[in-house]
């Protein structure tokens, strides 16, 4: 069936409280999807985010980012006063998130609210029903703070290879962190399910996002190393990245490890399981980043400082999938199937029945004719006008080559002083794709400013927020007629 969705991070909710949460406006941007016609909420990864602030660069795939924890909602729990919220510095800016000043506190403030909780049954409960996951992010996270937040690889040795003893150790001596640590998943759930609950009563779904490797800093490679690329001191063999191409003369190195993809084979994929599981459980449709991985992935020697002497190797293929859909049925996932791709690739992605993306700002290259232009498309696909690394259409208008932005005019049909933003819209929405996502700036029609992230950069991204406000009902009246005109 035709649908349509928007593309908006929690993070770039409005609140009092510096970041976006799961609290009454996330509730308000559901009932404005809903008000607009939508069927679709997309979100970035929802993971503890780390250093550069990144939610592809998480501490855990199976935990929560503490920073949506809602505050207002924990003082109608009475664990905290207004008063004490209201106290704390959460940046100057409305339209920015200062990652810095969100960081020392909230993590005050939630520590109080953890001193006070008394409902020990409850999380009790909590960490029975995840401690496959919940014991060794939350010791994990405990040791690392100990630790002055310095990578798991920096550990003492003990520790770091988690020795028996050492393991033991930390669990006693550090009982109150951890379990301080389990808390913040407890209230994190606990808010997210509330407001997925509400949105799907609205006829609301949300697609996830799934970073197909993991943070070289996470508990995932520190309690599961088995399954990654790692030496016997836990040191990494070969990184994650890309090879050089016309975007970068050197590459792009990850340096997220490796998975071993033998290994996990023999096991029958069973960490993947529990993964995609829980990201089932998570969404309602999932997007998995770099599918092309799956195929062929690179490899770039540990220690190299560019990507240039990389080399493919061939990834787990369909086995992966058909392993995945015995033990957990037909999912419903979408193909991040975007840069360098063969026909391996392509024939991967048919085989799964997972339909790939259009990005609509890669479509408008005036040297060549491109797989992304609207007329090109088959109905299985999910077409964006751009996503959280692309610029907004206003700002592709303004910075595009002045050829390429030529082109789009014309194809589009944006005539005179029009900045062409709805046009672009249009195209995405009109198109034979069974699903149409737009960015929240792009109906906005913000520029540059607006822009979530700028890949290979550092200290900028993941700032945007929405202004108060900014929601209107002539909004989501304008966005509801497009959308009934083009059967979504």
């Amino acid at each position: 069936m035709r649908s349509s969705g928007i593309l908006l991070h929690i993070s770039s909710l409005p609140s009092p409280y510096g970041i976006g949460t799961f609290g009454r406006q996330a509730y308000n941007f559901v009932d404005f999807l809903r008000a607009a016609g939508q069927r679709y909420w997309q979100i970035l990864p929802l993971g503890p985010t780390s250093f550069g602030d990144s939610p592809y660069q998480s501490f855990s795939v199976f935990a929560g980012n503490p920073y949506f924890i809602d505050l207002d909602l924990i003082c109608e729990g009475g664990l905290l006063a207004k008063e004490e919220c209201d106290a704390c510095d959460w940046g100057s800016d409305a339209k920015s998130v200062d990652y810095a000043k969100i960081f020392h506190s909230r993590f005050t403030l939630l520590w109080k609210a953890y001193l006070r909780f008394q409902d020990k049954d409850a999380l009790a409960e909590f960490r029975k029903e995840n401690a496959d996951w919940v014991e060794d992010y939350a010791l994990y996270m405990a040791v690392k703070a100990k630790m002055g937040l310095r990578p798991w690889t920096q550990w003492e040795d003990e520790i770091k290879l988690r020795k028996p003893d050492a393991v033991r150790f930390y669990q006693l001596h550090l009982a109150n962190e951890i379990e301080y640590y389990v808390f913040l998943q407890y209230l994190f759930f606990k808010q997210w399910f509330a407001l997925k609950t509400y949105a799907n009563d609205n006829e609301v779904e949300i697609i996830g996002d799934m970073p197909i490797y993991v943070a070289p800093d996470s508990a995932d490679a520190w309690a599961n190393s088995e399954i990654f690329l790692l030496d016997e001191y836990k040191n990494p063999i070969d990184v994650a990245g890309v090879p050089p191409d016309g975007f970068s003369a050197t590459g792009q190195l990850w340096g997220n490890p490796l998975y071993r993809w033998d290994y996990l084979k023999q096991t029958d994929y069973a960490w993947w399981v529990k993964r995609l599981q829980a990201a089932g459980y998570m969404h309602d449709v999932t997007r998995i980043d770099h599918f092309r991985g799956f195929e062929s992935y690179y490899a770039v020697p540990y220690g190299d400082k560019t990507a240039e002497n990389g080399e493919w190797r061939k990834g787990p293929g369909y086995s992966f999938f058909e392993s995945i859909m015995a033990r957990l049925g037909d999912m419903r996932l979408i193909a991040e199937d975007l840069g360098y791709l063969t026909e391996e690739v392509h024939e991967l992605r048919r085989s799964t029945g997972y339909p790939g993306m259009k990005i609509l700002e890669f479509a408008f290259d005036s040297r060549e004719e491109s797989d992304y232009l609207p007329h090109n498309y088959d109905k299985d696909c999910v077409v964006y006008t751009g996503t959280h690394d692309n610029d907004t259409v206003r700002g592709w208008f303004s910075s595009a080559p002045g050829e390429d932005v030529a082109f789009a005019r014309r194809y589009l049909n944006i005539t005179g002083d029009q900045n062409g933003t709805w046009e672009f819209i249009r195209a995405a929405v009109a198109s034979v794709a069974d699903l149409a996502v737009v960015q929240m700036q792009d109906y906005l029609e913000l520029d540059s400013h607006a822009r979530m992230n700028t890949p290979s950069t550092i200290g900028t991204n993941w700032r945007w927020r929405l202004s108060p406000g900014a929601l209107t009902p002539k909004l989501a009246q304008q966005i509801c007629e497009m959308t009934q005109l083009y059967g979504r």
